[in-house]
């Protein structure tokens, strides 16, 4: 089955870094595009950013402060977030695309509080 396993969030302090990890497998994980999508309270989702096998996007709020990654060697996507704002408070979740079809691993909480 597909697994998606996200693991980094807890309290940091405004200003500070967090890398989170996605532990991913039951498919073949370099074939895939992947998202990292974040949900704060009360709010709807919002996707972070997005990787492919050679192209990257950044939603404009992370951008020059959030750097995706991947290493298909061990089937993991990385998210290194710097800088990082009260605004980010949020669940992370680490997503796979398919044709249109999206499947959404569990998230990890990121909290950024003074």
């Amino acid at each position: 089955e597909v697994q998606l396993q996200a693991s980094g969030g807890g309290l940091v302090q405004p200003g500070g870094s967090l890398r989170l990890s996605c532990a991913a497998s039951g498919f073949t994980f370099s074939s895939y595009s992947m998202s990292w999508v974040r949900q704060a309270p009360g709010k709807g989702p919002d996707r972070v950013s997005s990787i492919g096998s050679k192209s990257t996007n950044y939603a404009d709020s992370v951008k020059g402060r959030f750097t995706i990654s991947r290493d298909n060697a061990k089937n993991t996507l990385y998210l290194q977030m710097n800088s990082l704002k009260s605004e980010d408070t949020a669940v992370y979740y680490c997503v796979r695309h398919n044709g249109g079809m999206d499947y959404w691993g569990k998230g990890t909480l990121v909290t950024v509080s003074s």
